[in-house]
């Protein structure tokens, strides 16, 4: 039988099953009412109706206890040929002709400084001379992400396309029609009544956003599992022009593409249980919402803007996310430290604002988020802004590893970074059960959005045992270079 109508038959069962306990519970009030029997007796159906729907609901999402469960993921390894080194790149843009000096020595500075290697890819239109953008080349990049993508992601986890109730896919640059959901929907032959959701414009936290979106399909629906796909299409996205703030696309955006299948089914097999979505924005604020859009220069080219102050707004934009997941996901005790540690700066400042003294001017003590979280993954927009971020954090050059090698490797990748990260610390064997993983998201907006994961699944043998080289995903052939320190 299909792995979706056995799904079907057990929620139908259940369903079944919760129904009749409901009547005889609602029997059972009436009768202590009609024998007109002691009152306490009326709080034991009442008790046993308000047990049985704090089951249900538990059962709804977290079925074994497992709630939404990540069964395993996929990262696509784009094929050698697209390999484009900086030395390359730099010569490319030279012979394109339509950049003048100072543009190209800005973004070769900016892509060394930024700390990425020689080992990122390009799509194959923007190869050529000059780079093609038209619309066939870039739904070809889309096939040429996606399909390899999915088809390791169904591979991996011998869940077939037909089981599949639900398909995120996130790409914030190109949106065309038919949508890219109804795209792979068509190659894999999905259900009549799959769910598909299209996200555009949502930046670099879109896959957080995806994850959000196919943990509520699943919670609302008969559906048992959910596909997110994160991509971004840079061959429409790349920038021709001479605006210094819509270079920068050009310098951090690579080709990568993910593909996760999460399920909130009883007898699924997960390598993580998700426990906790917390999500962000900042967008009622103008000054938020201009750090970085899509629009024309002056000479009706059309490019993405970083806006002025973006990093003072991207850590207003923190401050607050942080206060709302730190209360979700800290322990007690760091609760509590970090409270009185806040309450004490707070103290001083009052006294030194009396007696007159600026020397209280000190930042605000932040919580140590290493005692909720075991690994992290970071937003991938380059060396400067990840050891900013992590320094702010208060993590060390470990907790920082994984985006820097990722950035390093394989460039911003967009929403399909973050499982990048994870597929490196996967790689390195780092990932045990039991321990959590926190996926931070920051894109334009401004929002961000936050996955926290534990791992329930025993970890992958990476040295050649059950899963061997299959568990290094992306990183095949080429993990035991990383870490590479400057």
């Amino acid at each position: 039988m299909d792995v979706a109508h056995k799904d079907h038959l057990l929620a139908a069962f259940h369903g079944l099953l919760g129904a009749t306990a409901l009547l005889l519970c609602v029997l059972a009030e009436a009768l202590v009412f009609a024998l007109q029997r002691s009152a306490a007796l009326y709080l034991v159906p009442v008790t046993a109706m308000l047990l049985l729907s704090r089951y249900r609901r538990r059962g709804r999402t977290a079925g074994r206890g497992i709630g939404i469960g990540l069964v395993d993921f996929s990262c696509l390894k784009p094929p050698r040929r697209l390999r484009l080194p900086v030395a390359a790149l730099r010569e490319h843009m030279e012979l394109i002709g339509c950049f003048d000096r100072g543009s190209i020595e800005f973004m070769t500075d900016a892509i060394r400084s930024s700390g990425m290697g020689n080992e990122t890819y390009f799509p194959p239109a923007l190869h050529y001379l000059p780079p093609a953008s038209t619309h066939a080349h870039a739904v070809q990049e889309a096939h040429m992400l996606f399909f390899p993508a999915l088809d390791g992601l169904f591979a991996k986890t011998r869940v077939p396309p037909s089981a599949v109730g639900a398909l995120v896919v996130n790409c914030s640059g190109f949106c065309p029609g038919s949508s890219f959901a109804s795209v792979i929907a068509s190659r894999y032959g999905m259900r009549s009544d799959v769910r598909t959701f299209n996200l555009s414009g949502m930046g670099c936290s879109a896959g957080s956003v995806g994850v959000d979106v196919a943990a509520a399909v699943l919670r609302a629906h008969a559906a048992s599992y959910a596909v997110v796909v994160s991509a971004e299409i840079l061959t429409v996205g790349w920038y021709s022009g001479k605006d210094r703030g819509k270079l920068l696309l050009n310098c951090n955006f690579r080709t990568g593409c993910s593909a996760a299948l999460v399920t909130n089914s009883v007898g699924a097999q997960v390598k993580y249980r998700l426990l906790n979505v917390t999500r962000t924005n900042t967008t009622a604020n103008d000054r938020s919402y201009r750090a970085g859009y899509r629009e024309e220069d002056d000479e009706g080219i059309t490019g993405f803007t970083l806006g002025q102050g973006v990093g003072r707004m991207v850590s207003e934009l923190l401050r607050a996310h942080l206060v709302t997941l730190s209360i979700s996901i800290l322990p007690w005790r760091e609760k509590l430290n970090y409270t009185a540690a806040l309450l004490v700066s707070m103290r001083r400042r009052g006294q030194d604002k009396l007696a007159g003294s600026s020397s209280g001017a000190s930042a605000a003590p932040m919580p140590d988020f290493r005692t909720a979280a075991d690994h992290f993954c970071l937003p991938s927009s380059g060396k400067p802004m990840i050891l900013r971020l992590g320094k702010g954090l208060g993590l060390g050059e470990r907790e920082m590893e994984a985006a820097l090698m990722t950035f390093h490797r394989f460039g911003n990748q967009s929403a399909a970074s973050l499982w990048y990260q994870l597929a490196y610390l996967e790689a390195k064997g780092r990932v045990r059960k039991g321990d959590t993983v926190w996926q931070l998201g920051i894109g334009s907006g401004l929002k961000a959005n936050s996955l926290v994961w534990e791992r329930v699944a025993v970890a992958d043998d990476v040295a050649g045992g059950r899963h061997g080289w299959n568990a290094l995903g992306p990183w095949m052939e080429c993990i035991h270079q990383y870490p590479v320190w400057e």
